[in-house]
C-alpha cells in the first residue's frame, strides 16, 4: 500500500495519505515523539550561565531570603568565573572528577556552574551518605576534588572523611596521598574554620585571581556539548548506586524544556528545597532558572516553615518538591497564615503524586500551573511532564506526554514489541536526554539501553490515545499472588480516599500458598487512630478481595532517599522481619 502511494502521481494526494495511514497506525501502538524543536541548544553549562548574563545583566540570578545573599546575573556569572579558575589553579583538568558534598548553600550552586565552565565533571554526592556510601562513591568516580561542608546536621563531614583518608591530615593541601583513595588530591572545606591538609572555599576564590580571563576563555571554548559535565549517582531505591554520565547537551536541553513546560520565564522566581545533589534540584531547579533567565530561590535544608516563609518574602511565583514536602507544608500548623499568592507553577515529581495531595496543592497553595514530571537519572532527568493548560485531570491522573525532541514507547516487559493504547507495559524512551551510560559499567549500560537507543526504564505504564503516561508501577514493585498481577499504586490511589489516612505504601510480602501477599504501610493524619480491621472494611466491596491487604502496619515515617523517593525494598525488608515474629 505504501509502495503504490509513494508511487503515484499525484505527490500531494499521497502526502496525505502517508500522513493519515501514520496517524491510524499509531494511534493503536503506544508510541509518541514530543514535537521536535527546530534544533537543540548548542550550548555547555558554562556558556549558558554567559549568556543570560550579557542578556539580562541586572536581574536577580540569586537570592537567600535567610542570609540577605542577592547576586544579578553579572555578579553570579563573574563569581562562578572566578571559582573556575581557582579550581583550574588547583591543576584541575577538562574531564577529572570534582564531588561536592553539602546541602544548598551558595558554594554547591556556583561549583556547579564554575565546573560547567571549566570542564571538571561535578559528582553530586547525596547528604544522607556516611562513610562506607562516600567511600564507595569516591573510589568508583575516580574523584580528585571533593568540596564539602565540614558539619551537616548530627553528622561531621570532616570526621568521616579523615576517617576514611587518614593520611589527609598529615598531608600539604593539594598533595594528598592515599592508599584507600589513590585519585583523590584536593580536599576544599565550606566554612570559616581551617582543618589540616585542606584548601578553605576562601582560598579557591584567591587562587582564582592567579588565572586570566584568557585560560578560562580557552577552556571554555574547548568543551564540547556531547562531553560529560555532570554524573549522578542513583539514589539507590533497589540496590548498589551506579554513577550516570550526563552531558552538557543532556541536561541544558532538558532543563530548557522542562522550564518551557511550566511556562518559566526570567520573570519568575522559582523556590528551590529540594536538594542540589539530586537532579530534581540541580537540573529542574538551578538549571532551569537559568536557561530562561528566571530567579533562583534556594532553600538550604528543608522545613515546611522555612520554604512558606521564603515563598512568601519573596513572592515567589513557583516551588518545586515531592510529594512529602508538599504533604508537611500543607499540615503545618501555622498554614493559613502565610502569604502564597504570588505562586502559580512548579513541579511535583520523585515519586507518585498522590491525587488528594495534587488536588490540596492547586486549591490551597493556589498553586493553579503546577506540573508533574516523570523521568529518572538515566533520562537527565526529565522524559514526560504535564502542561500548565491541561486539564486538572490529566495533571492529577498522568505524568504528561513527552518534552520536545523525545520519543516514548510503551513495550511488552523483556521485548521491544509495542503494545496498543490503553494497555500496560514497560515504558521506554530514546533521544538527546538519554546517558552517555553508567562510568565505568558498560554491562549495566547494555542492559538499560538497547542497540536502538531505548533506553528501558523498569517503570510499568499506560498511554493513552492522547500520548498522555500514566505510572502504573515498577517491574519489580509488581505482586504475583496467585497467578494475579497486582499493582501497588492502584491500591494506594484507593486508599488514599480514606479520611484517616495522610500516606500509604504498598508493598508485597513472601506467602507460602499464594507466593506474596499484599502489605500496606500506613501513615495516619495528626491525632487519628485506626485499626487494621477498619481498614480493610473500607476495602471490602470497593476493590478486588485479592487486592485487599492481608497485613497492614502503622508507621511515623518511611524510609527514604535524601531526594524525597521512598526505598520500597526496605520497606519489603522490615516486613519480612516483623512477618517472621507476627506470623510464623
Amino acid at each position: 500500500m505504501l509502495f503504490l502511494i509513494i508511487y503515484s502521481k499525484n505527490i500531494e494526494y499521497s502526502l496525505k495519505c502517508v500522513n493519515i495511514f501514520l496517524k491510524t497506525f499509531y494511534i493503536f501502538l503506544s508510541f509518541i515523539g514530543g514535537r521536535w524543536m527546530s534544533s537543540l541548544l548548542n550550548l555547555t553549562v558554562g556558556k549558558l550561565l554567559e549568556q543570560k548574563a550579557n542578556l539580562h545583566p541586572d536581574q536577580e540570578a540569586v537570592v537567600y531570603s535567610d542570609r540577605n545573599l542577592r547576586w544579578s546575573y553579572r555578579e553570579f556569572d563573574q563569581i562562578c568565573r572566578r571559582a573556575a579558575k581557582g579550581f583550574m589553579k588547583l591543576g584541575i583538568e577538562k574531564g577529572e572528577h570534582l564531588a561536592a558534598w553539602s546541602s544548598n548553600t551558595p558554594e554547591w550552586l556556583i561549583t556547579q556552574f564554575a565546573t560547567g565552565k571549566m570542564g571538571a565533571v561535578l559528582v553530586t554526592v547525596n547528604t544522607n551518605y556516611r562513610t562506607a556510601e562516600l567511600e564507595y562513591l569516591l573510589k568508583q568516580s575516580d574523584t580528585t576534588t571533593i568540596l564539602l561542608m565540614d558539619t551537616w546536621k548530627d553528622s561531621s563531614y570532616i570526621d568521616m572523611l579523615y576517617e576514611i583518608v587518614p593520611e589527609l591530615k598529615n598531608s600539604e593541601p593539594g598533595r594528598l596521598k592515599s592508599k584507600r583513595l589513590p585519585y583523590l588530591r584536593n580536599v576544599v572545606v565550606l566554612g570559616e574554620k581551617r582543618y589540616p591538609g585542606t584548601f578553605s572555599w576562601e582560598d579557591i576564590m584567591q587562587l582564582g585571581e592567579l588565572v586570566s580571563d584568557k585560560e578560562l576563555d580557552q577552556r571554555m571554548n574547548s568543551l564540547e556539548v556531547d562531553d560529560v559535565i555532570n554524573m549522578q549517582y542513583t539514589s539507590g531505591t533497589t540496590g548498589f548506586p551506579k554513577g550516570v554520565m550526563l552531558t552538557h547537551s543532556n541536561i541544558v536541553n532538558n532543563a530548557f524544556n522542562i522550564a518551557g513546560c511550566m511556562k518559566l520565564t526570567n520573570k519568575d522566581r522559582l523556590c528551590i528545597p529540594v536538594p542540589f545533589f539530586h537532579c530534581f534540584g540541580c537540573v529542574l531547579g538551578t538549571l532551569a532558572c537559568v536557561s530562561v533567565g528566571a530567579t533562583i530561590v534556594p532553600v538550604q535544608d528543608f522545613s515546611p516553615k522555612r520554604v512558606l516563609q521564603t515563598v512568601q518574602d519573596e513572592k515567589c511565583t513557583g516551588l518545586h518538591g515531592v510529594p512529602t514536602m508538599f504533604i508537611a507544608e500543607l499540615n503545618d500548623p501555622d498554614f493559613e497564615k502565610y502569604d502564597l499568592s504570588s505562586l502559580r507553577t512548579g513541579i511535583m515529581a520523585g515519586s507518585n503524586c498522590p491525587i488528594e495531595v495534587m488536588k490540596a496543592v492547586i486549591e490551597k497553595m493556589g498553586i493553579t500551573e503546577i506540573t508533574i514530571a516523570y523521568g529518572q537519572t538515566e533520562s537527565s532527568p526529565v522524559i514526560t511532564q504535564t502542561r500548565t493548560n491541561d486539564p486538572i485531570e490529566l495533571r492529577v491522573e498522568t505524568v504528561g506526554k513527552p518534552l520536545p525532541n523525545v520519543e516514548v514507547k510503551i513495550v511488552e516487559p523483556g521485548t521491544d514489541k509495542e503494545v496498543p493504547r490503553g494497555v500496560q507495559g514497560e515504558l521506554c524512551t530514546r533521544g538527546y536526554h538519554v546517558m552517555k551510560g553508567y562510568y565505568k559499567n558498560d554491562a549495566a549500560t547494555r542492559e538499560a539501553i538497547d542497540q536502538n537507543g531505548w533506553l528501558h526504564t523498569g517503570d510499568l505504564a499506560v498511554m493513552d490515545e492522547a500520548g498522555y503516561c500514566k505510572i502504573t508501577g515498577r517491574l519489580k514493585d509488581m505482586i504475583i499472588r496467585g497467578g494475579e498481577n497486582i499493582y501497588p499504586r492502584e491500591i494506594e490511589e484507593f486508599l488514599y480516599q480514606h479520611p484517616k489516612i495522610l500516606d500509604v505504601q504498598v508493598v508485597g510480602v513472601p506467602d507460602a500458598v499464594y507466593g506474596e501477599e499484599v502489605m500496606a504501610w500506613i501513615i495516619l493524619k495528626d491525632g487519628e487512630t485506626a485499626t487494621a480491621e477498619e481498614i480493610k472494611s473500607f476495602c471490602t466491596g470497593k476493590i478486588s478481595k485479592h487486592k485487599i491487604p492481608r497485613y497492614i502496619e502503622f508507621t511515623d515515617s518511611y524510609p527514604m532517599t535524601a531526594s524525597g523517593k521512598i526505598q520500597k525494598y526496605r520497606l519489603r525488608e522490615k516486613a519480612k522481619e516483623m512477618l517472621n515474629i507476627k506470623f510464623i
